[in-house]
């Protein structure tokens, strides 16, 4: 049944239209916009029929606007001498409008084609949010919103449903396997098992063993069959880390594998089909490694069909300061600690440092900041030392200063040029970042900008 409600000052409507519109529509009247939306907001309501003889053009303009937010179609019912007011509503984002008096036939086909109208689009609109929030749960421990990092995800979502070989790189600490693990969550293998395994970690001596797999007696010590990583994976996604661990000798065993795509366990010829993944990552530049002879061109074609940078933190500082409350959240509810903010001197230390260990550098700060803190809010002194070097702050000179009031309001003055250009100019949103008014902010600049401008004589 379509629920039809008339917006409506005029009492006769229901009395004429509800005996006469059948069973298929249930109708009812209300003379008051607030009534309405409160019955919008409670899903009784399937389609509004507003008639244009109650309110003003601009009560009626916003009404059709909560509608539309709403996802709520609104049918215009207007006389001859509010058509025009009735097609502006319609360019508004109104369905449809019909004269009044009405025509029955025309209102039942107008408001069963709103109704199925908007059926159709809450559908779209739920299978879209179906699909945004497992894009954004297969993505869910990359946090960030940085240009670079929106370049990452775009890549991600690129290979995810490809079978095609991945080749990430990146410093160490960067979050390469969050990387694979999101192509691995986002794909439709995400029910099957994912497997890292690092090159680096397994000596040289047991990779093959750890990779194919063994059948008992393949080796001294071989009491029992094993399965590989590489059977192991399954159907799923495997995730060969640090490949340009691997020796020369392996190197040719992996790249036969994925040639091939199947592979044998040791101490026998049996061929077992590869049905995983695979995915790589590296710390290493492995293009200087192939010109050094240590690693082989043809595995590095081989892995590198699509490529994927986990950039630095340093190449998106931006990001910093959601990375910091994000870990902040974490450890303070692991550690049952009320800490709940980051002071900005101590966020503006954190924005500035280099970050050689880059995320898990930062993710480790802040876990040591949360348990030498004994107030709810993170300050400097609980940033380790190397953050508070004054060289880190791009103070400079400024230290030379004279006396401390001195170095203290160019250092201010620093923080607020920063903001504002990490605010891309707009100096609201500086201040807001800073938690300055604006005119402060303003004072600041204006007062750095004055004592730079040379006098003229």
């Amino acid at each position: 049944m379509i629920r039809l409600l008339l917006y409506s000052q005029d009492q006769n409507l229901p009395l004429m239209l509800g005996p006469t519109m059948g069973g298929e529509f249930e109708v009812t009247l209300d003379s008051s916009a607030e009534r309405i939306k409160e019955l919008v907001r409670n899903q009784r309501c399937h389609v509004v029929v507003l008639d244009l003889d109650s309110g003003s053009a601009d009560q009626h303009r916003d009404f059709v606007e909560d509608m539309r937010s709403a996802r709520v179609p609104v049918v215009v019912m207007a006389d001859d001498d509010h058509c025009e007011a009735a097609t502006d509503l319609v360019q508004r984002g109104a369905y449809d409008y019909f004269r009044k008096p009405p025509c029955l036939a025309e209102l039942k086909i107008v408001a069963r084609r709103a109704f199925e109208h908007s059926r159709i689009g809450r559908d779209l609109y739920n299978l879209s949010q179906q699909l945004r929030t497992t894009a954004t749960q297969g993505c869910d421990q990359l946090i960030g919103s940085s240009a670079r990092l929106q370049h990452v995800y775009d890549l991600i979502r690129r290979v995810t449903a490809l079978n095609a070989f991945v080749l990430i790189t990146g410093e160490t600490g960067t979050g390469k396997e969050l990387i694979a693990r999101a192509i691995h969550n986002l794909s439709d293998r995400q029910s099957c098992p994912f497997v890292a395994v690092s090159c680096g970690a397994i000596p040289e001596t047991l990779i093959e063993a750890e990779l194919f797999g063994y059948e008992k007696g393949a080796f001294t010590g071989a009491v029992g069959s094993r399965k590989g990583y590489l059977e192991q994976a399954g159907q799923g996604t495997l995730l060969l880390d640090e490949i340009g661990e691997l020796s020369p000798h392996t190197q040719v065993k992996l790249l036969r594998v994925l040639q091939e795509r199947h592979f044998s366990r040791l101490g026998t010829s049996a061929i077992i089909p590869l049905q995983a993944r695979v995915l790589f990552s590296t710390h290493r530049n492995l293009g200087k490694m192939v010109e050094e002879g240590r690693f082989r061109l043809d595995l590095y074609y081989r892995v590198n069909v699509m490529g994927i940078k986990a950039p630095s933190l340093r190449d998106h500082s931006e990001d910093i300061p959601t990375l910091a409350r994000y870990f902040l959240k974490k450890y303070s509810e692991l550690y049952r600690k009320p800490v709940s903010s980051i002071a900005p001197p101590a966020m503006a230390l954190l924005v500035d440092y280099l970050w050689p260990g880059n995320v898990r550098e930062l993710e480790n700060v802040i876990q040591k900041a949360i348990i030498l803190t004994d107030d709810d809010t993170v300050g400097p002194q609980q940033l380790p030392d190397d953050l508070q070097q004054p060289d880190l702050l791009g103070l400079g000179d400024s230290l030379t200063a004279t006396s401390f009031e001195d170095q203290l309001r160019d250092y201010k003055v620093k923080l607020a040029q920063r903001a504002v250009a990490e605010c891309n100019g707009n100096k609201t949103l500086a201040a807001r970042s800073l938690h300055i008014s604006r005119t402060y902010l303003h004072r600041l600049i204006k007062d750095f900008i004055e004592e730079e401008t040379p006098e003229v004589a």
